[in-house]
């Protein structure tokens, strides 16, 4: 591959780039894609317009560019909160760092590597690239110190980065710790393995073990219930129901079923309309009844304490003598909860993460089979040699540079579309507790399965049989990487173009919520902006790509420099795309707490550990001694440097400090706000909510004979509650025919009659309209 097949690709991309956000500038401002590119800011202001055809929207203009530019770190925190302001840290941090590596190796590494041999070189065009790579240096060569100082350079610029931003975003955590407010996870303990007895619920077994062990600190519990999908949404229905017939036939005023809809548009759901509020909130039919009798107790329960130390010392203490009874771990916070998680038993969980390690690396071997086809298609004598009726097409100097310049990256990333869904699917299969601990377990396995084919598998290229080969001998492994590593320059070089620029594209035009709201428009018919759900950040497929290629510029720099500026270009790109994903796209449903900055800091010390392994093999093959010996001790600071690092930062991203919880606890007394953080812990974590199982319990039963009062009627929303997949709204058609079947299954036949007619129940009581009537 010469320079002109590199700028072949690079020309594509950038076409394809210039297109798809030209295309973007015109998409966002049609008010038929508000739901699709402002879903997170959604408003009427955003979503019509006066002037339909305005000239303007049809006009690219780089509006959002400037706004992502000027948009400053408090605004995204608040927006999207700790997360966002991290994964935009690690994008800032790249682009520091690579802004050093493109000075440093385009002034002092790439002449040496260019003219490295004596040879009459081309005009640059029809050069080949391994002449500016450290192939193209003789062996025994006194300018190999200008890559071991080049090396040197990038690894403590990189170092002293990375120790601020650890130290920063530490800070920053601490931060979010101490000055929001009261945060109920704090006070919440997650207890699962509950033991079995024959004689007590599980909730009295609760009630029991805590008030004995823990008597001067526990406050209350609240067990979780085993329900799975099905039967919750027939649960749900069965009691909207009971609530629908008490408030028909049991209250004077009867109520009336008129057809709503939004903005005028004509619904087949149904308003219940209620005159007494007070009627309904003291029926005797919602309080008595029994919880636990319609819901599956399973063992394990949210214990909530009177203190944040109370619940933290519970939490990393051993509560029995047999570790796999009474498991104790700090709650997540409420909206966090992944519920259906819960319930498995806890003796299972190792036997699941052997399992999915096992698919894992099963997917692994599996994926073999387009790495070695994407290889294949690189190396064009051999391409030639198995498909000899390609010989005539590829001798065409466009196809040849198309089929070994672009088509191999195309086709890898193809391919890799299907790994974060199956990593995501792993990580819950795990056992989970969290959402935000199930995407950050899915971001390493993501990252892992990237790094290894993109990297390692491509680099030792050939059939499987000689991939596995290569690793016969450990010791040869420097070696190895020195020698293929080079050679994968251009293939590299081409992912970061196709894989970065246009995955930047593709993700600021949002084509596939594109495609689905042009079908929901003019296929089904919907012109509802409000009922799409905006998504949350998917972190744990963007995280892994920026940490990707941040290893690639690594592990090239001194290697093969031409990929730097290309690299610089895509991280440059992902600063403002990204920005303007968080204001307008993305939702904050829930958060780790900037969990994943850890991971960005040990794989970038692997990165450079990896890329100085691979400098000490080139030096060892080019017999330059003195390089060599220098590298050496580099390898050994940048360990001792991580490991100082994982001492100071790391553990407070593990657990709270004492002192300022402790702190946090006296303030929270003196200014008496305990009180008011009690009263909210016995419904937030509610596994089920206002819409379902209040309508009937009148609230969560805390385990200490009191029952909380129910929540403010004219603020519940309309739709059915699940408590993996959250809101589900009713005007949505999927949940329409769920919602009917459910109805119809439910109800005896004569209760259906009173229903005829109708897809769903839309529950929503509302005091002025049915006093007006």
């Amino acid at each position: 591959m010469n320079i002109s097949a590199l700028l072949t690709s690079a020309g594509i991309n950038t076409g394809v780039c210039l297109v798809l956000l030209s295309l973007y500038s015109i998409l966002r401002k049609q008010p038929s894609n508000v739901s699709v590119y402002f879903g997170r800011r959604l408003a009427p202001v955003c979503s019509r317009r006066s002037d339909p055809f305005c000239f303007e929207r049809f006009v690219p203009s780089p509006s959002w560019i400037v706004k992502a530019w000027e948009t400053s770190e408090e605004e995204i925190y608040g927006t999207g909160g700790m997360d966002a302001v991290v994964f935009l840290r690690i994008v800032v941090f790249s682009i520091r760092i690579f802004s050093i590596a493109v000075i440093i190796c385009f002034f002092l590494v790439l002449p040496v590597n260019y003219y490295g041999q004596e040879m009459r070189h081309k005009k640059i065009p029809s050069e080949p690239l391994e002449v500016f790579t450290i192939e193209n240096v003789k062996e025994g060569s006194k300018w190999l110190w200008a890559h071991c100082l080049a090396l040197y350079i990038i690894t403590c610029s990189a170092c002293i980065l990375l120790y601020f931003e650890y130290k920063s975003i530490t800070k920053m955590r601490l931060e979010r710790i101490t000055r929001s407010p009261p945060n109920p996870s704090h006070f919440t303990v997650l207890i699962r393995a509950i033991p079995r007895s024959s004689q007590e619920t599980y909730s009295d077994s609760v009630k029991n073990f805590f008030t004995k062990y823990h008597s001067s600190s526990y406050l209350s519990h609240q067990m979780v219930y085993r329900c799975g999908r099905v039967q919750k949404l027939m649960s749900d229905a069965e009691k909207m129901y009971m609530i629908f017939k008490d408030a028909s036939f049991e209250q004077n005023c009867k109520p009336s079923l008129m057809q709503r809809g939004l903005c005028g548009a004509p619904t087949s759901s149904f308003t219940i309309i209620s005159s007494e509020m007070d009627n309904v909130r003291g029926k005797s039919g919602f309080i008595h009844m029994d919880l636990a009798k319609i819901e599956k107790e399973c063992a394990a329960a949210f214990v909530f304490f009177k203190t944040r130390y109370a619940a933290t010392v519970t939490a990393e203490v051993l509560q029995a003598s047999n570790p796999m009874l009474w498991v104790t771990d700090l709650a997540p916070e409420p909206h966090d909860v992944y519920w259906s998680n819960l319930c498995i038993p806890y003796r299972q969980l190792w036997i699941r993460k052997i399992g999915t390690l096992m698919a894992a690396i099963a997917f692994v071997l599996v994926f073999l089979i387009p790495i070695t086809f994407v290889q294949g298609l690189t190396q064009l004598d051999q391409l030639q040699q198995t498909f000899p009726f390609l010989r005539g097409l590829l001798k065409k100097k466009y196809m040849n540079q198309l089929v070994t310049g672009y088509l191999p990256s195309v086709i890898l990333i193809l391919a890799l579309y299907t790994v974060p869904p199956i990593m995501m699917l792993f990580s819950a299969v795990e056992g989970s507790i969290s959402r935000s601990g199930r995407k950050k377990s899915a971001c390493c396995k993501v990252l892992y399965f990237t790094i290894w084919n993109v990297f390692f598998v491509n680099v030792f290229t050939g059939s499987v049989i000689s991939q596995l080969n290569v690793f016969s001998s450990v010791k040869d492994i420097p070696a190895q990487l020195a020698k293929a590593v080079p050679r994968q320059a251009r293939f590299f070089t081409t992912y970061v173009l196709t894989s970065g620029w246009a995955s930047l594209s593709c993700e600021v035009v949002q084509v596939f919520a594109l495609f689905c709201n042009l079908v929901k428009r003019f296929i089904l018919r919907i012109k509802d902006d409000f009922s799409h759900c905006p998504l949350s950040f998917p972190y744990h497929t963007e995280v892994p790509r920026l940490l990707l290629f941040g290893f690639l510029g690594f592990t090239c720099s001194i290697l093969t420099p031409l990929i730097l500026p290309f690299l610089l270009i895509y991280f440059a790109l992902a600063y403002l795309v990204y920005k303007n994903q968080i204001l307008n796209v993305y939702i904050t449903k829930y958060e780790s707490g900037g969990q994943f900055w850890p991971i960005a800091h040990n794989t970038t010390i692997f990165s450079l550990v990896l890329s100085q392994i691979i400098a000490l093999g080139v030096f060892g093959i080019k017999e330059s001694s003195v390089a060599s010996g220098f590298t050496i001790p580099l390898i050994i600071c940048t360990l001792l440097f991580n490991e100082y690092c994982r001492q100071r930062f790391l553990p407070t991203f593990k657990n709270n400090a004492a002192e300022v919880l402790i702190e946090m606890d006296r303030k929270d007394e003196l200014c008496g706000r305990m009180e008011e953080t009690y009263r909210d812990l016995h419904t937030v974590y509610c596994q089920f909510t206002a819409t379902s199982h209040e309508l009937c319990r009148c609230g969560c039963l805390n385990h200490r004979g009191d029952v909380k009062s129910i929540p403010n009627w004219e603020k519940l929303n309309p739709g059915l509650i699940y408590p993996t997949l959250g809101r589900l709204p009713l005007p949505g058609i999927k949940l329409e025919v769920i919602g009917w079947l459910s109805l119809f299954l439910s109800f005896s036949g004569k209760d259906r009659s009173q229903l005829k007619g109708s897809l769903t129940i839309h529950c929503n009581l509302d005091i002025e309209e049915t006093s007006k009537k």
